[in-house]
This record gives structure tokens, sequence and C-alpha cells, in this order.
């Protein structure tokens, strides 16, 4: 089985609850590992710390789709441009409030057949993720 999934840092706590569980999941540091006698090999982005500029390029190659949290991604041109250049599949927690771990769990979790469904197709795109709702905020190409 192949990495299908990569959780952006910003969702690190997150990252290690559906690494331990999907061996189609990875994160920035990910040493790899072993789910359901599936082998997921080390992440190539090796550091919660490498900046969006070196890590979208790796993801839209492998043609991972990502999860991140980003309140503002509506208004950040050079992000949306970015995805674009990169051909990023993207899905972000956009919600306002703050939310611990368990909540950005609950919305992944309540949107995750949605997310799987998506991921299949052709990037770029990306999508707002809430407990209720797959949106998209920059569709993918027909």
């Amino acid at each position: 089985m192949s990495v299908r999934f990569y959780v952006d840092a910003d969702l690190l706590g997150v990252a290690h609850v559906l690494a331990d569980l999907r061996a189609d999941v990875t994160y920035p540091g990910d040493p790899g590992g072993m789910v359901k006698r599936r082998n997921r090999p080390p992440c190539r982005v090796q550091s919660p710390g490498v900046p969006d500029h070196e890590w979208l390029p790796e993801v839209g190659r492998n043609g991972w789709a990502v999860l991140t949290r980003d309140r503002r991604i509506e208004r950040r041109p050079a992000e949306k441009q970015a995805v674009i250049a990169y051909g990023v599949k993207l899905f972000a927690i956009t919600s306002a409030e703050q939310l611990d771990k368990w909540r950005q769990l609950e919305i992944i979790m309540s949107r995750w057949r949605d997310v799987e469904r998506l991921a299949d197709r052709q990037g770029p795109f990306i999508y707002r993720l809430t407990r209720t709702s797959v949106t998209p905020l920059l569709s993918p190409p027909s």
C-alpha cells in the first residue's frame, strides 16, 4: 500500500493518530512503520519545520492529498497559487474556533468518506472541511 494522505504539521497530533491506524497516511518527520502488516516508508518531508514552498512540490509530485488547518486560506492568494502550480489536492479545516486535537479529528472523521472519494480526483483543488460539509474553495480541473 502506498501513501495517499499527507497531514500537515499544523495537525501533527491528529497525524500521529491517523498514521497509527492507516498505512496510507504520512506526516512531516514520520519515521514510517508497520500498520496492519503493511509497511509505510519514512516521509520524504523530514521535519515539521520544512516551509510550504518545499513540501508542497513534494506532495504534488507524489499525488498525495493534504489535510491541513488553515482558516485563512481563502484570503491567501500566494498559497492558492502554490496549490495550483504544484497540482496539490488540499483539504483545509477552516474553522475560526480554537480546535484541540479531538475536535480536529472529529471534523476529519466526520467527512472521511468524502475526503477519500475526492482524493482520487486529479488536482489541483482545495476543499474546506467542516463537521457538516466539504465545499470547494478551488475546484478541480474538469
